[in-house]
């Protein structure tokens, strides 16, 4: 199973209201999973989905009213984090709650740089991607964010 589809699965699972938010036609694409070990894939990109359902386009559900925005997005940073524990312990858990204490200041600001802390974080967890890589993980990052 794909990672956008056990995210999705998961979500369907959960709550007949997370189910109805889904996108009938995913616009998905792996973003800074592949900075970082394969092994934290499925944690990330759920913290991910959690941070464009809170601040940008995001990939698997659609629009909802605003306080169900911040329950979904709430909803997937709780079980992106526990699939990063489950991955990686206690280091790997502060680094995504760092990871989202920085984005959500650098979001209350109005200032720019949440792409280079998402790619710094999968950094931390071990990642070593070329500079192509990260290229491609920002440009993708950028798009989700319209202005």
């Amino acid at each position: 199973m794909s990672v956008a589809e056990t995210i999705a699965g998961e979500a369907r699972r959960e709550s007949p209201l997370w189910e109805a938010a889904l996108e009938d036609a995913p616009d998905w694409e792996a973003v800074f999973s592949p900075l970082a070990p394969e092994v934290f894939a499925l944690g990330l990109e759920t913290i991910y989905e959690a941070y464009l359902v809170h601040y940008g386009k995001p990939r698997l559900f659609r629009s909802v009213e605003p306080s169900e925005r911040i329950l979904l997005g709430d909803y997937l940073y709780a079980h992106g984090l526990v699939r990063v524990a489950q991955a990686g312990g206690v280091e790997a858990v502060a680094a995504m709650a760092e990871l989202i204490s920085r984005c959500a200041t650098l979001r209350a600001a109005g200032s720019p740089g949440d792409g280079d802390a998402w790619v710094a974080a999968a950094r931390v967890l071990g990642g070593d991607a070329g500079s192509n890589a990260v290229a491609e993980a920002l440009a993708l990052h950028s798009a989700r964010f319209p202005a």
